[in-house]
């Protein structure tokens, strides 16, 4: 898994509006990634929640917002909607940004169906990874005054 200090990838994905999501769009500006493993979970839905509840301290800070996951766009519309997350919710189905942040898998229900490891990255401006950190499990959820600190204090 990509570490601080290292340079984080660009990507673009899918928005659960069908949008496209272009990382280097918000070069100079810090971008809060976050890794879920599934929409509509009980641990999942109360991190988007949380994230939600946060996003305007966040986006005061300067920080932006986007959650992925392996859910299709429209799975992550629906959750979006259910749960009124207002920041992108990024389709990774062919697992290729999980993939170029080196995050795990694991097997989700069905062997074989694997979706990333619960991971939060903070990427400052200058594209350099400030803040990295994943669950040892899928129960955990992430240090939020963490994130929410070091996006205020940096």
């Amino acid at each position: 898994m990509l570490s601080i200090g290292e340079t984080a990838p660009t990507f673009q994905l899918t928005a659960q509006d069908k949008s496209k999501f272009d990382s280097r769009e918000h070069e100079g500006s810090r971008l809060v990634v976050v890794f879920y493993p599934a929409a509509f979970t009980g641990v999942c839905t109360e991190e988007m929640c949380t994230f939600t509840d946060l996003t305007a301290d966040l986006e005061n800070s300067g920080c932006v917002v986007v959650g992925i996951s392996v859910d299709a766009p429209f799975s992550n519309a629906a959750f979006a909607k259910q749960n009124n997350i207002p920041f992108p919710l990024l389709s990774d189905v062919h697992r290729s940004v999980i993939n170029s942040f080196g995050i795990p898998y694991n097997d989700f229900v069905i062997e074989g169906y694997t979706v990333a490891t619960r991971s939060v990255f903070v990427i400052d401006p200058d594209g350099k990874i400030s803040y990295a950190w994943a669950a040892e499990n899928p129960g955990v959820q992430p240090n939020y005054e963490s994130v929410i600190s070091h996006c205020l204090n940096n």
